[in-house]
């Protein structure tokens, strides 16, 4: 369906109930009975996964998984896999300006990427009542997975070229990457660039940001939107998120949504952010709730927040707590209506 995205976002932050979008995608895998290292390489099998997710909960979208090793994968990472966890780059490849330059940018649709286009393109088609957010890595924390975390951090101080140029690299790649989701009848991406989250605000405009807004300028328009993703200590990086030019910032549970939000102006979506481990895996339904309301009611000034989990909700997730987050919006919701009639 040819949505216009830019009035879906509108229309859920001006709704008089608030909207819901959690990861919960990977969690999914338990209702299609499939293993984790299915889902994240078969694109049939994650589009199942999301189908099944769609049917059991009413999110405002349908999101695929935040995989940040596929990328990584494709320039030649490698990667390791299990049947109940999500797949981890395990070893950088690149080290010096030579070996970045020698870096051949890979081709869409090699290794696993092709997976998840055919997942994107399978739920665009079949999903029509509600958006279909594919999702990416970002360049810094793609380039952190192809140079190491630690390596990547020291050279932006030290050898701050050579990671420009590992930047571009990566850039190119991903512009191609989001133009294949587009091309595939998605919505929208959210762009995962958590390593940014490490980043001082110069930094992270120098490094993520400017990078970010290459992705965002090539895509972005009012069928196919942006959300950026950064799960870290965001708190002093608002400004340098928001220079992106995305339509929406997706935040961690790293960090207080009662200081990020007065930061966020009309007509940008916030969303976030329920910790996903510690509460949503690891807590009681009891917690799940008492969290969601106690942030329903700090955000209940800010009409352009939406409800979610702070990151991807990982594999195993109970579904009972997934039942208890819902269940905490439709009883705040339901509340707030008695309270304005």
């Amino acid at each position: 369906m040819h949505r216009n995205m830019k009035e879906w976002i509108k229309n859920i932050c001006n709704d008089n109930e608030r909207a819901i979008m959690p990861l919960i995608t990977y969690p999914g895998a338990q209702l299609v009975k499939k293993k984790v290292i299915d889902i994240v390489k078969d694109g049939e099998a994650q589009f199942e996964c999301i189908k099944a997710i769609c049917s059991a909960f009413n999110s405002a979208a349908a999101v695929m998984v935040m995989d940040l090793s596929v990328e990584a994968e494709a320039f030649g990472s490698p990667v390791q896999f299990s049947e109940t966890e999500t797949p981890v780059v395990s070893g950088h490849i690149v080290s010096n300006i030579d070996e970045i330059n020698s870096l051949t940018i890979p081709q869409v649709g090699e290794a696993r990427t092709g997976a998840y286009i055919k997942a994107a393109e399978l739920a665009s088609k079949y999903i029509n009542d509600r958006p279909v957010f594919g999702g990416i890595i970002g360049p810094y924390s793609l380039a952190g997975r192809l140079f190491g975390m630690s390596e990547i951090m020291v050279a932006s101080m030290l050898e701050p070229d050579s990671v420009h140029a590992l930047l571009s690299k990566t850039t190119s790649f991903l512009i191609d990457y989001a133009l294949a989701f587009k091309e595939a009848g998605a919505d929208g991406i959210i762009i995962a660039e958590p390593a940014a989250g490490l980043l001082s605000p110069t930094q992270c405009q120098e490094f993520s940001s400017d990078y970010v807004k290459k992705i965002v300028d090539s895509v972005q328009d009012e069928h196919f939107i942006v959300i950026l993703h950064n799960c870290g200590n965001t708190e002093n990086l608002v400004k340098s998120m928001l220079s992106t030019g995305s339509i929406g910032l997706h935040f961690g549970n790293a960090v207080d949504m009662k200081k990020i939000m007065p930061q966020i102006p009309n007509g940008i979506a916030a969303f976030g952010n329920i910790d996903p481990a510690g509460i949503m895996k690891n807590g009681s339904p009891e917690e799940v709730r008492e969290k969601t309301m106690t942030l329903l009611k700090e955000m209940t000034p800010y009409k352009n927040f939406i409800l979610s989990t702070g990151c991807d909700t990982p594999p195993g997730t109970p579904f009972e707590n997934i039942h208890a987050l819902y269940k905490a919006l439709d009883d705040f919701n339901e509340a707030q209506k008695q309270a304005s009639a």
